[in-house]
């Protein structure tokens, strides 16, 4: 089977079994947009010839003659016909699979509308004429990918999922593979918003940075620089004069997930930090079930993937715990 997971910055694809994505890439397309001029004929002529003129992965964001479309916003398909375009590109360029022999697995978002499920269906087996398909919620399938990530004496679908990405942080309790959807709770913080922090703060205190490049640099030093002991050096080219250019990275290494346990460093609308969401999310479960959210809470998606966020989650989320049961005693 095959297992596509499109998310609002990046897709990864590949093969059930293997350890690891065959390919990530971004979830854009790049196309060129043609004037509506011309008689019926000739448009209908000209969107079939522009169909097949259409890139992805890095090339989408490189062709500076073409319009880069983002299928996929908060995890809910805006834009159907490109996301099938989108799709064609993922089995055929990148899997290079005849859809028709393979088995397809798909994610979906918690809360996911039967609508936008259903399309997503109708693309595969009508437009890929796929023998078989399974939409899943990635938060389900993030328990279960936890248990080959660590050692687990029990093999349960019960957990509280803590999933980052680019555009929207959830947290999710699951029962028995299950969602509580009256539980999830969203996060208006997420790795778009770590990586306009990061630019802030080299733009207030750095000169040397070309201006269209800022947001190409801080994504750079979130990615690369995070967590390190030591100021850092950034070398970068600029895209105009073929330059070079460099920066020091200070505080910014650390800084940037900082904003999960200080919200109101970028948003003085949400200053709740991230242990006191997940507290919340877990005493509004049944109480059946709170013990197991508690033993068992899994990090998914690429904002978590900071050093030592899982340490410091743990430790600050434990101080709320044992504060609301200090109180729950007097």
């Amino acid at each position: 089977p095959s297992t596509v997971e499109v998310k609002l910055r990046y897709t990864k694809l590949g093969y059930a079994g293997n350890t690891e994505p065959r390919f990530i890439i971004p979830s854009c397309i790049a196309i060129k947009e043609s004037a509506k001029v011309g008689d019926q004929a000739q448009r209908r002529v000209m969107k079939g010839v522009d169909d097949l003129d259409s890139f992805t992965d890095d090339e989408a964001i490189e062709k500076s003659t073409y319009a880069t479309k983002w299928p996929i916003r908060r995890g809910i398909v805006e834009d159907r016909d490109l996301m099938e375009r989108f799709m064609e590109q993922v089995i055929f360029k990148y899997l290079r699979a005849e859809p028709e022999d393979h088995y397809f697995l798909l994610t979906e978002p918690p809360l996911n509308t039967p609508e936008n499920r259903e399309y997503t269906a109708e693309i595969m087996f009508e437009s890929f004429n796929v023998p078989g398909l399974y939409i899943a919620v990635q938060a389900v399938l993030a328990l279960a990918a936890s248990w080959t990530a660590r050692q687990v004496g029990e093999r349960t679908l019960t957990g509280t999922v803590i999933d980052s990405g680019d555009g929207v942080t959830r947290v999710i309790p699951v029962a028995e593979g299950y969602v509580i959807g009256s539980c999830i709770k969203h996060i208006p913080i997420a790795g778009r918003d770590i990586t306009y922090f990061i630019q802030q703060l080299l733009r207030d205190r750095e000169v040397g940075i070309p201006p269209e490049q800022s947001l190409e640099t801080a994504k750079a030093v979130k990615e690369s620089y995070n967590g390190s002991k030591w100021i850092k050096q950034y070398t970068g080219i600029n895209a105009i004069s073929k330059k070079e250019f460099s920066i020091d990275v200070g505080y910014e290494r650390f800084l940037g997930p900082e904003i999960f346990f200080h919200p109101e460093f970028t948003n003085p609308d949400f200053t709740q930090p991230i242990s006191e969401v997940v507290e919340e999310v877990i005493q509004n479960c049944p109480i059946d079930v709170r013990r197991s959210l508690y033993k068992n809470i899994v990090l998914s998606g690429g904002s978590t993937m900071f050093r030592d966020v899982r340490c410091r989650l743990q430790r600050d989320l434990k101080k709320t715990v044992d504060a609301r049961l200090k109180l729950s005693e007097n």
